[in-house]
């Protein structure tokens, strides 16, 4: 049975939870909780769990190596279950997307993002889907590594990024379901 691989970035630590910079972390939490898995492994440099979705195996992991690093438990995992790079799916923040706004994409750059940096400094290509999350720009007055760890700054900020980790969550759910454009198709256009 061939292997999904879902990857939500993030930083460990309780410092930097629900912060803007782990918004990957909070995708794979609730795609845990809609399919009443939890992490409970911690190898291959992240906290991961094996399940089936759809008659899929999938294994959702949350690297454990900070973001910059993020690299080195992926391309174990690649290694370890044998997966195809379309078999990989990376979930992460992206100050380019208005807050909320989702983007699903094949294959691309990591353009500033340095947790995707080291994935592509480290798997053999670019060529897999990946699922941004807009935290949108920062504001006037705060720089980019403050505006990355902070968390929502309004109850309507935190409400919009909510809602759109359930879309991101249906997103990964469609991926695994009926492959990248249908997913693309499904969820771009929000």
């Amino acid at each position: 049975m061939e292997t999904y691989l879902v990857v939500g970035l993030g930083n460990p630590g309780s410092q930097y939870a629900h912060t803007k910079h782990n918004v990957g972390f909070d995708v794979t939490d609730l795609l845990c909780r809609r399919w009443n898995v939890r992490l409970d492994k911690k190898k291959l440099g992240g906290t991961l769990t094996e399940t089936t979705y759809a008659g899929k195996r999938v294994v959702i992991c949350q690297p454990q190596t900070f973001m910059n690093l993020s690299g080195e438990c992926v391309i174990q995992l690649l290694n370890w279950y044998k997966t195809p790079l379309d078999h990989l799916l990376v979930i992460y923040d992206d100050i380019d997307l208005p807050i909320a706004h989702l983007r699903m994409r094949k294959s691309g750059s990591a353009g500033t993002h340095n947790g995707m940096r080291s994935i592509i400094a480290h798997v053999p290509g670019q060529d897999f889907p990946r699922l941004r999350v807009g935290v949108g720009a920062p504001p006037e007055g705060w720089d980019l590594v403050r505006w990355v760890l902070a968390r929502c700054q309004t109850r309507e900020e935190q409400s919009a990024m909510d809602e759109a980790f359930q879309q991101a969550a249906a997103c990964v759910e469609t991926w695994i379901e009926s492959g990248t454009e249908a997913a693309m198709c499904k969820f771009n256009h929000k």
